[in-house]
């Protein structure tokens, strides 16, 4: 248990901290699964408005430290190749 004055205040930032990183998290992994049932669906329009909106929300991610820049290019790279496939 924390115990000096900093510890404690370390410890109620870090619960602060983490409820807001969980619900981003949260958040990402819901426009993730939009654009994989988008995908499913087989219709590209829909898929591709589904990314476009996805991708302002992984790079926030990536900016507010909650996923690393590569796992987000790596992600956005395989489902922009995906929804391009839908075209062909």
């Amino acid at each position: 248990m924390a115990n000096s004055p900093q510890a404690k205040k370390r410890a109620r930032q870090n619960e602060r901290r983490y409820a807001v990183n969980k619900a981003r998290r949260s958040r990402i992994r819901t426009y993730l699964r939009k654009v994989e049932e988008a995908i499913a669906s087989g219709d590209q329009a829909s898929a591709q408005a589904a990314l476009r909106a996805a991708q302002p929300e992984l790079m926030r991610g990536v900016t507010k430290g909650v996923m690393h820049k590569n796992t987000v290019a790596r992600k956005m790279s395989r489902l922009s190749a995906r929804v391009k496939a839908l075209g062909a």
